[in-house]
């Protein structure tokens, strides 16, 4: 694993397309239920930290800075799953961002990065897109659609599922983009539930996850 310290001062420096993953982490698979509400000091146990800009404040989550670091989830996912939380930015550049059913490990050593997940934005690009894309958030098949932005401060309800090879994102209820994907994310390397950032100061409170 490449030391935090050398993949953080290597993000101004561009360069290729790389990212860096752990062995697996040995984690419980959520049973009927799992929540965290962010009602304390510390991130604790059940968080994998894998660079800097996450911390609790406030009684929920707070990133910034977080440059491709993911805050990973070291509990496994449901092979079909319904994912909620609720977000809101600081920034207008928005990019409420998260990842769904990845290897619980993964981040970014340089600028680029490319996810082990599904990777779920909501005002990416400035504020410009929306998007669901398949481990490459630049790729062209991503699902993407321009509007609604985010709002600074405002607070939206995400409700993420699979079922059997269908993800559906729904945003306050309204259904915002879906992947019928024919070779599904699932399995090893595949299971696992991350908070991601990129610059903008961003917020996650009340994440709760069902089997289905």
């Amino acid at each position: 694993m490449v030391p935090l310290a050398s993949a953080l001062a290597s993000l101004g420096a561009g360069g290729a397309l790389m990212t860096a993953g752990c062995t697996e982490p040995r984690s419980p698979t959520v049973g009927r239920r799992f929540e965290d509400r962010f009602e304390r000091a510390e991130l604790g146990a059940d968080w994998r930290v894998t660079g800097e800009g996450w911390r609790i404040e406030g009684g929920a989550l707070r990133g910034q800075g977080a440059r491709n670091h993911p805050l990973w989830l070291r509990r496994k996912l449901p092979r079909d799953a319904r994912i909620e939380f609720d977000a809101w930015s600081d920034s207008p550049a928005g990019d409420l961002k998260c990842e769904v059913w990845g290897d619980g490990s993964s981040h970014a050593v340089q600028a680029s990065y490319t996810a082990s997940s599904y990777v779920v934005i909501f005002g990416g690009w400035n504020n410009s897109y929306n998007v669901i894309a398949r481990m490459d958030e630049h790729a062209p098949d991503r699902r993407q659609r321009v509007g609604p932005r985010v709002e600074i401060g405002r607070h939206y309800h995400f409700t993420i599922e699979r079922r059997g090879r269908v993800l559906r994102w729904l945003l306050d209820g309204a259904p915002m983009l879906e992947w019928d994907d024919p070779d599904p994310l699932a399995g090893p390397g595949h299971e696992y539930f991350a908070f991601n950032d990129w610059d903008a100061v961003v917020h996650f409170d009340n994440l709760v996850i069902t089997p289905l």
